[in-house]
Formats: structure tokens, sequence, C-alpha cells
């Protein structure tokens, strides 16, 4: 049986043929028919930039990459090498003797468990207290007018702008002699739950001002179809106002834990005998010194000291990246539901 095929007609000028059983480099030659030089010229640079650009791109972002990264790549590279590779120029990234030896050492040095059990139950409690506190004056800012407002919330802005280094001595005059002198709560968790309560902890004005920008941005329809309903303020917030900023909670509250996990400064202030992972790693070298050799004046060469001090910085950032990791999803969509891009 023959099988006879159709000839195809001339391509008429002028015509738009789209399909056609024509493949996409015949329908391009036919639409540059009607096309003068200089839009000819301009389609072929626009061809060579959409071939150009993906390397670009990928070469771009790699190399941006690895910048955020090297930190990490090489505190991993470290910690895991034994010490005498620190001495070996042919080792770069990849360790020539794989060890956990330094790891351990180092977590000895560090009472890693104990510290970490003392940093999160000041780091999560004051989180989530100061989640609650800032919330709730977030709120207030957002939704209700009442005489001093503005003034209220120019001191908020004042505790974003205004270092902790200005208000540490009378803060620390202040829990040392607390109640007119009658309580010391200096070396108590007290120091650290009092002003997460009163919405003055860590970064606190940053967070009123995420949740009064979160807040401003939720229809007030909400709020007048619970007031009909017979709910009052409180009770509005509650069931109405924080299901619809659960995002925002959960934004406000990692903020929180990473500034608590790395202050260093609050805490050397009201502390003497707690020992949190910001302190312990602040004071590694000694601490190092007195678990390796018994003694806080050995002096140990930098280049070799590196490895330990990389492992301490890789302690310290893991339960944080960890962390991040499982939760990444929820903090951007926090992140833009928040304001605080545009």
């Amino acid at each position: 049986m023959a099988i006879f095929k159709k000839k195809e007609e001339p391509v008429k000028e002028g015509e738009h043929i789209v399909g056609n059983g024509l493949s996409k480099k015949q329908i391009r030659e036919i639409h540059m028919r009607n096309m003068n030089k200089e839009e000819i010229a301009y389609l072929k640079r626009k061809e060579a930039m959409d071939k150009v650009w993906p390397i670009a791109r990928f070469f771009i972002l790699f190399g941006l990459c690895f910048i955020i990264l090297y930190p990490l790549i090489y505190m991993i590279s470290c910690a895991f090498r034994a010490q005498e590779d620190m001495s070996d120029p042919t080792v770069m990234w990849i360790p020539r003797h794989l060890t956990l030896k330094i790891i351990k050492q180092t977590m000895n040095a560090m009472n890693f468990w104990h510290t970490l059990g003392t940093t999160l139950f000041l780091n999560i409690g004051c989180s989530l207290v100061q989640v609650v506190t800032c919330a709730v004056t977030g709120y207030g800012f957002a939704r209700f007018k009442f005489k001093g407002k503005n003034l209220l919330f120019g001191i908020v802005l004042m505790m974003i702008l205004v270092p902790n280094q200005i208000i540490a001595i009378p803060q620390y005059m202040e829990f040392r002699y607390f109640l007119f002198g009658a309580f010391n709560l200096i070396d108590t968790p007290f120091t650290m739950y009092l002003p997460a309560l009163m919405a003055n902890g860590i970064r606190a004005g940053l967070m009123i001002f995420i949740f009064r920008q979160f807040f401003k941005g939720l229809p007030k329809e909400l709020e007048d179809a619970a007031y009909l309903d017979g709910c009052g303020p409180f009770r509005t917030f509650i069931q109405v106002m924080v299901p619809n900023a659960a995002s925002s909670f959960l934004t406000v509250f990692l903020f929180s834990v990473v500034w608590y996990w790395n202050d260093y400064y609050v805490s050397s202030t009201f502390f003497t005998n707690n020992s949190t992972i910001a302190l312990m790693l602040k004071n590694l070298n000694t601490l190092l010194s007195l678990e390796l050799f018994n003694s806080a004046t050995v002096e140990v060469s930098p280049r070799e000291q590196i490895i330990w001090m990389e492992a301490g910085c890789l302690l310290s950032v893991t339960p944080l990246l960890v962390m991040y990791t499982f939760l990444q999803k929820y903090f951007t969509e926090g992140i833009e539901r928040s304001g605080l891009v545009g």
C-alpha cells in the first residue's frame, strides 16, 4: 500500500503560522522574514543572553554560597581533623586523619550537656515569655487608641536604637538591690525572666514592632465580628487574632531564641556562676587550657588551638542549624507577612 505525502505549500509572506507540523526553528525563520535588521539583531542578542545568563547566574550563586558557607565549611573541616593535620601543609579542606577526639575534648571543656541544659532553660523560657508579652504589647499599639500612645511607641523605638550597654549599670543596681535591697537577684534566672515578662528583654523593641505591623495588617472586620458575638478584647485576641498570627509568633520566637542563644554581654553582666553556651565559648581558651594541661597559663600555638576553637563554634551553632532546618519554611513565611520586607 503506497503512502502519499501531501506536498507542503510554500509559506506566503506576512502569514503567521503556528503549529501545522512545523518545528520551532521553522516558525522562527518565518517570523524573522517580517523583521527589519534592528529587530533581528535584538532577537539574536536576546537569544545569546538567554543562553549565557543561566551559566553566569550559576557561578554568581555558587560564589555567594561559598562566601556565606565558608565559615561553616571551615568549622567542619577543622573540628574533625587530628592535631598533626594543622601542621601538614598538604591538608587544606579534607583532613588526612578523621577523628572525634577534638570534639570530645571540647565538649568536656565546655561541660557541654550541663551548659546546654542551662542555656535551654534560660533561652526557651525567656523566649516564650517574651513572645507572649511582646504580642500583647504590639496588639495594643496596633488596635487601641489611648493617651500617650505615640509617646510610648517612641520609647519602643528607642529600645531598638539604644544599645544594652547604656542601661546595663542601672539594671545591675536594680537587680542587686531589688525591692529596696530586700532581695539580691544577681546570679539567678530572674535577671533574664523579669525583663522578658515586662516586654523589655533582649531586642524586645523590635519584636513589639513586628507584632504591631502584623496586627495592623489584619482586617478590622475580624474584631468587629468577634465583638458582635459577645467577645471582649482579651477573648478576641486569644481566639481570633492569635490563630491568624501563628506565622508571626513563630518568626518572633526564632528571633528571640537566636538572640538569647548568642547573648554573652547581658549574661556576663548578671551571672558570675551560671554557664551558658555563649559564656563558655567566650572563655573557651582558658577552659581548654585547664582541660588539656591542667593549667590556665599554658600557651598553645594559635595554629594548633584553631581546631578546638572551631569545634567549640560548631557545637554552639549546631542546635540552631538543626532548628532552622526544620522551621525555615515557616520562618520565611512569617518574615514576608510581618512587613519586614517589601
